[in-house]
């Protein structure tokens, strides 16, 4: 397995390059934010292990160019910061996990190996279902361009079905991932969706939100 990481410090990279080769992983290197940019776009890297404070360009801005190039190698984020809002930040961003220095080597090497073992499979920052757009991080949602006003139920059912898109779920699935419970009335899932075909369909003459009779709901991937 082949690994980037990007540290301006150069006793830490060369430690951890050291300590990863020892386990058996093929290491690069880079020290500033566009070097790390540069490689990680030609490389064929199986991971990229990212800091944020970084000279020329920072994590944060590598990991989000790298997402808005539909580049979905596994990135772990390391940074002296360990505020939520930091953390929160780096995953929005589209970051695979977060450590904050100074952090154990046992568990970097445990949590590269579990991000490995995922795949770089796609996980965008920003959702899309054709015009339909929805931004966790900015709380931002749009349909061809024209902004959507949600409430924070509204906005999570939303979520859900978008990062689930063409697929039938049901509305015990729903309630698990949206309420957090199975006793909720399931018929309140029936409203919100409702709710949501007014703001995201009507208005636009779609039909995103279908209803799959005894079976549950699906979000159309071309937007409807």
């Amino acid at each position: 397995m082949r690994v980037l990481v990007v540290e301006d410090e150069r006793r830490m990279a060369a430690a951890l390059q050291r300590g990863l080769q020892a386990e058996g992983f093929a290491v690069d290197l880079a020290y500033d934010g566009r070097e790390g940019l540069h490689l990680a776009r030609l490389g064929e890297y199986d991971a990229v292990v990212l800091d944020i404070m970084l000279p020329g360009m920072s994590g944060y801005n590598v990991c989000k160019q790298l997402r808005a190039e539909e580049n979905w190698v596994p990135i772990l984020m390391l940074s002296a910061k360990d505020g939520e809002y930091d953390m929160a930040d780096g995953l929005d961003l589209g970051a695979d996990d977060y450590l904050t220095k100074p952090f154990s080597y046992v568990v970097l090497v445990a949590r590269l190996r579990a991000l490995l073992r995922r795949g770089g499979a796609r996980r965008p920052a920003v959702l899309t279902a054709g015009d339909l757009s929805l931004d966790p991080a900015r709380r931002l949602v749009a349909r061809g361009g024209a902004p959507i006003e949600l409430t924070p139920r509204e906005f999570a059912l939303l979520e859900f079905l978008l990062r689930r898109h063409d697929e039938v779920v049901s509305k015990t699935e729903i309630l698990e991932h949206v309420w957090d419970t199975y006793d909720t009335d399931p018929n309140v899932v029936e409203v919100y969706v409702g709710y949501l075909r007014r703001k995201i369909d009507a208005p636009f003459g779609r039909n995103a939100l279908q209803t799959v009779r005894g079976v549950g709901y699906r979000l159309a991937g071309d937007g409807g």
